[in-house]
């Protein structure tokens, strides 16, 4: 049974969140901090497309939704929707594993999870912009996710223009 995807944002949305800083991408904390948003989160990406390689998808799944396992960073995690739209990892939140998002737009309206996975369908990965919460600051912010589409799932991290 797939869960309330909208109660569980809001939920979420309304609560304090925060992320724990890890290097997961093996570089320092100072190397990562100098490095812009779009190279932070392919480096993530790349990090998690290799584990689910390594590891296969559910060992990875759960990696990417443990806080401490390695794949949160900053505002940085990596997330996962099967080509329904069905969250397998947030690490932002993995309360919404089993959850459909698959009609989830964002503030302007934008289909983003079904872009992501149409994009991951015609190309195998690419970049979807949109604008979103950013719950460090508290203000809608254009965001952009970088995706690839490894066996059956999208796998993304995004990232804030700063």
């Amino acid at each position: 049974m797939r869960k309330p995807l909208f109660s569980i944002l809001c939920a979420t949305m309304m609560a304090a969140g925060g992320f724990a800083i890890a290097p997961a991408t093996g570089l320092s904390h100072s190397a990562w901090a100098a490095e812009d948003g779009a190279a932070q989160a392919q480096a993530l990406l790349d990090k998690a497309v290799a584990k689910i390689n390594a590891e296969g998808a559910q060992a990875a799944f759960a990696a990417f939704n443990d806080p401490q396992g390695g794949f949160v960073v900053g505002e940085h995690y990596v997330f996962v929707f099967d080509m329904h739209g069905v969250y397998q990892a947030s690490g932002a939140n993995p309360k919404l594993v089993g959850t459909d998002a698959i009609d989830l737009k964002d503030a302007e309206g934008k289909a983003l999870v079904r872009e992501m996975i149409a994009l991951a369908q015609r190309s195998g990965k690419g970049t979807v912009d949109y604008v979103w919460l950013n719950r460090a600051d508290n203000h809608v912010e254009k965001k952009h996710s970088q995706i690839q589409k490894v066996g059956d799932y999208v796998v993304g991290v995004g990232f804030y223009d700063h």
